[in-house]
């Protein structure tokens, strides 16, 4: 097999630190792929150094001509793309974002096929790849470190200014968590990555009935579904298809959690017709209890009424006053806080690489290499040969 690999500096703003494949990865490749070759080009802000690829057995180089696949983790600058070329990275174009519209141009302009890494999936329809995991690790983490910050309780360092995931979890070896009610709603990687680090942390799990009944003298939580904080206007059987396909048939059922919980961590799949959690006017009532708010999902607009921005790993929290409906100075006695980084597993650059590599050599490069099968990059590509593929050419009108 004679191929080229290419892994491309990421150059969307702010610089992200994260890569496709890590220096170790590279190794795995070659050794396991005779005929292949990987060019790397140079980035000083990537977490894993320039030498470290040399070291592997890559070349180091600006020029990504000879690649046959470049591989990258977000939206490639229109002036990068180069023509002819197989790209994969996150495209951020299958919703008709409007950010990324001449993207998509000019990837049909020049001949490019794009795979984008969120449309690759099981039969099941189940995502293949992703960075989830640690964005729900990483806006769990802050659920917590607002609340010391907020309460005076303790204080913990933000995980972009740590090494690592055992970095973060050290620092909570021996910290006092003061009693709280945190409700987790979410299902997926991103859900099940805040639940890992509660775990970690022996946050004690309660059922629902217990979450809403009992006092407890502990910290404790309650993971939610979306069966179990919606239903349907007719009073019908919850139906999770029926729910997501037709959302307007549906009502928010989560008074009664946010009349118990402290802490509210929003790790759902949202889409646009789906009523919110609570509204306005239920946040201003006197039996509203939530004053922290981790919104990982970050849609805006969204299920959250309080989410009206996104914040950066910079400055990642603001103050919200229910009685203005606005933003105000974080930390205030009055106000419930927010946290609503679009980007956090970028926080935790080395274990998500990590992660996500191991997760792209095992299941998606063997099928570039040699056989798709099941038609899995097939499915996944968005463009090819100056077109869309039929899949997705419910984006024709976006691109005109």
């Amino acid at each position: 097999m004679k191929l080229t690999l290419g892994i491309i500096k990421e150059t969307k703003k702010p610089i992200d630190k994260r890569t496709p494949l890590t220096p170790a990865h590279c190794t795995e490749l070659l050794k396991f792929f005779p005929g292949l070759e990987i060019l790397v080009q140079p980035c000083p802000q990537r977490c894993f150094k320039d030498e470290e690829y040399l070291d592997a057995g890559a070349v180091v180089t600006e020029d990504l001509t000879p690649c046959d696949i470049l591989l990258g983790v977000k939206e490639v600058s229109v002036d990068a793309l180069l023509p002819n070329k197989t790209y994969l990275f996150f495209s951020h174009t299958i919703k008709k974002q409007l950010a990324n519209r001449a993207l998509l141009r000019e990837a049909l302009k020049k001949n490019i096929t794009l795979v984008d890494y969120e449309t690759l999936t099981w039969d099941a329809g189940n995502r293949i790849i992703g960075f989830g995991r640690f964005a729900g690790i990483v806006g769990t983490h802050y659920a917590f470190l607002m609340l010391g910050r907020k309460y005076g309780y303790y204080s913990l360092t933000p995980a972009h200014e740590l090494k690592d995931y055992a970095d973060l979890v050290n620092q909570y070896k021996d910290l006092v968590i003061p009693p709280m009610r945190i409700v987790l709603c979410g299902d997926g990687r991103v859900a099940h990555g805040a639940l890992e680090l509660m775990r970690k942390l022996k946050i004690r799990h309660v059922s629902q009935e217990e979450f809403l009944e009992e006092d407890y003298n502990i910290p404790v939580y309650v993971h939610l579904r979306s069966e179990d904080y919606y239903a349907r206007k007719d009073g019908r059987p919850w139906d999770k298809a029926d729910f997501y396909k037709h959302p307007e048939d549906y009502y928010s059922t989560f008074k009664p959690y946010f009349q118990k919980a402290d802490v509210f961590i929003n790790a759902v799949f949202w889409r646009e017709g789906i009523e919110p959690f609570f509204t306005h006017e239920q946040m201003k009532g006197s039996d509203f209890r939530i004053k922290i708010i981790s919104d990982i999902s970050c849609d805006t607009p969204g299920p959250v009424p309080s989410t009206i921005r996104s914040t950066t790993i910079a400055q990642p929290f603001y103050g919200y006053n229910v009685f203005l409906e606005k933003e105000v100075p974080a930390f205030l006695p009055n106000a419930l806080d927010v946290q609503a980084v679009g980007n956090l597993p970028c926080e935790l650059p080395i274990d998500a690489s990590v992660e996500f590599g191991e997760q792209l050599i095992r299941h998606v490069l063997p099928l570039l290499f040699t056989e798709d099968k099941d038609l899995i990059i097939e499915n996944a590509t968005i463009a090819k040969a100056g077109k869309l593929t039929a899949k997705y050419s419910y984006l024709q009108d976006f691109v005109d």
